[in-house]
């Protein structure tokens, strides 16, 4: 496939022009075969009745032609209707990036979900509304979701292991075509929801339902040439019908003998193919590309153990549409009463499953990896300004220029620096200054970095961390837990992961302890602090107690104190963002209170 040189917008732009010209062509396409399927299905209809009411078995011969040009035609037009509905979802996908780039993503419906109490993702807009995984969420099965939400919520096995996937996501980059390629089927499958393969896995891993009818397959491929040939030689007059008729009641009588295996069949292959599809033409993608990054050419290589997987997708995918003639009320029963067709298909499909089911789970990790690296490919495609950030195995430690947060459209830039164990910073400003802010900045960087994306940043260097944080903390009325009670337990849950993790962890903790009073407030939180670094591990502090930020005394040299600060212009409150060294001089909780017409 072509890489992309042309900037994202009109990139997604052109395509998005391509699939609309194309959703119109295809459906022209399809109202002119629907009209010739009506008109051989009738043509059928005639030829078989004036045959049998005039007693005149030649006009089954027209009768049949046109039976094959009936069926001919539905394949044609069910290619037609799978390339519209192509057309469709790649259209959306052009969509969406436009609506990224756009700054319209918060209305994408996945968001992600975190485990309850997760030690980051909900402090850092990882997960939910609004969150880094709503932005980035760009896979098309349930596997693929989950691969891409597990590597956002844990960091990766070591700093090799980033490199790998940042070296994939380097190439996936421009290849939009490929990636786009990549979800169009699971899209088409899974239409509200992720297209979930689980099921098909269980039909493929699972022993065969035709067991007890194995005589059948015999009869399936004998009887009907029999009857079917009686019928040719009846019409020419060689013999009489008599050999037909007893070879179609002998049919019937197989298929009435042979109906509740095929039934427990067609109900498990129905409901596991559901949310399978074919993925043909997502493995045939995946089959064509030549990858260079090490990562890519492995994925790649697991699936090549016997012909392409595109091939036996095929395969499945032309005898599934032979089975999907049992949907058709109209022919369904006559085509199966005249050739045995459930069993003839059904066979060929059981012995399909039997031959290459085994495969098909980690065909489907495999493409559940390629699609969250292609997501996280899409962030760098769409975002060339973002940097790769240099990651280490050890101790904890990260150092960034120009760091912004991630998820806003025109962050403030800063400078940031633990250089490693035992460092931290204590944050003062004035409310809405941006402390909070800074902390979620350089923690959802440091999350996208040890997962392998690049980050919003001029420059970052790190290790490979634990990031840790307690900001929003809630109470429960419905638990009988307090605010205070909430903190106490997310604390000792940072506090036992800094213990498992010595020298590893980096920690972000906002406004310590609000839920006692000021003297108690500052003891607790100079005791943890202490507790923390003690550990090893390194992070940031905000607070509005500037008694804590004399703790930078009892630590020179490791406990460092920042702010940011605030300024009245022409009577308006104002804010820089920018980051400075040293306590904070103004407050405004008073200014505010007045500005929202508390007098005080």
């Amino acid at each position: 496939m072509n890489q992309i040189s042309t900037a994202p917008d009109a990139a997604y732009q052109d395509r998005l022009t391509r699939y609309q010209n194309e959703l119109a062509l295809r459906d022209r396409q399809g109202a002119r075969l629907a009209n010739l399927r009506t008109v051989t299905f009738l043509a059928f209809l005639g030829f078989g009745f004036w045959g049998g009411w005039e007693a005149r078995p030649a006009l089954f011969i027209p009768a049949a032609g046109s039976l094959a040009a009936y069926v001919a035609l539905a394949i044609v037009h069910a290619g037609v209707i799978r390339r519209e509905d192509f057309a469709r979802v790649k259209r959306s996908l052009n969509e969406r990036g436009l609506a990224r780039l756009g700054g319209r993503w918060h209305d994408f419906p996945s968001h992600g979900r975190a485990p309850e109490g997760h030690v980051y993702a909900a402090d850092l807009n990882v997960t939910g509304p609004g969150s880094l995984f709503q932005r980035l969420d760009e896979t098309g099965t349930a596997g693929g979701e989950a691969t891409l939400q597990a590597w956002l919520l844990t960091a990766a096995e070591s700093a090799e292991a980033v490199r790998a996937r940042q070296e994939a996501i380097r190439e996936l980059g421009p290849l939009i075509d490929f990636r786009q390629a990549l979800v169009t089927e699971a899209r088409i499958a899974g239409r509200r929801d992720k297209a979930d393969p689980s099921r098909f896995f269980t039909w493929a891993e699972a022993p065969s339902s035709l067991q007890t009818i194995r005589w059948a397959w015999f009869v399936a491929h004998v009887l009907p040439v029999f009857t079917l040939g009686s019928a040719a030689l009846a019409a020419a007059d060689v013999i009489s019908a008599l050999p037909f008729w007893g070879g179609l009641i002998a049919q019937i009588l197989v298929v009435t003998l042979t109906r509740k295996p095929i039934a427990q069949m067609w109900e498990a292959l129905s409901l596991g193919e559901r949310g399978f599809v074919r993925f043909e033409e997502t493995f045939k993608a995946i089959d064509a590309q030549r990858f260079e990054a090490p990562r890519l050419a492995m994925l790649q290589r697991g699936l090549q153990d016997g012909p392409p997987v595109s091939e036996r997708l095929r395969r499945f995918s032309r005898l599934m549409g032979f089975a999907e003639l049992k949907h058709s009320g109209q022919m369904h029963p006559v085509i199966n009463a005249l050739t045995l067709w459930d069993l003839l298909v059904l066979f060929r499909i059981d012995a399909w499953r039997e031959l290459h089911g085994r495969g098909v789970r980690r065909w489907f990790d495999a493409l559940a990896e390629l699609e969250a690296l292609s997501s996280l490919a899409t962030w760098h495609f769409e975002r060339p300004q973002d940097v790769f950030p240099e990651l280490d195995d050890g101790p904890v430690h990260v150092e960034a220029t120009g760091l912004g947060h991630p998820l806003l459209d025109r962050p403030v830039r800063n400078d940031v620096a633990l250089r490693g164990p035992g460092e931290a910073w204590i944050i003062t400003g004035s409310n809405m200054s941006g402390k909070t802010t800074l902390m979620r900045a350089l923690g959802l960087n440091t999350v996208m970095a040890l997962c392998g994306l690049p980050v919003t940043a001029a420059t970052f260097r790190a290790s490979r961390v634990q990031v840790l944080t307690s900001m929003r903390v809630h109470d429960s009325l419905s638990q009988g837990v307090s605010y205070f009670y909430a903190e106490v337990q997310r604390v000792k849950t940072v506090l036992d992961t800094a213990k498992a993790n010595p020298q590893r962890c980096l920690f972000f903790l906002d406004e310590l302890f609000m839920g006692t009073n000021a003297r108690e407030r500052l003891i607790a939180s100079r005791h943890l602090l202490f507790m923390l670094l003690d550990l090893g591990a390194a992070g940031a502090v905000t607070t509005h107690d500037l008694a804590l930020t004399e703790l930078a005394t009892d630590r020179a040299g490791k406990i460092r104190n920042v702010h940011f600060r605030d300024e009245m212009k022409g009577g308006d409150m104002t804010f820089d963002y920018t980051l400075r060294d040293g306590v904070v001089q103004t407050t405004n909780a008073l200014e505010v209170l007045r500005r929202a017409g508390v007098a005080v």
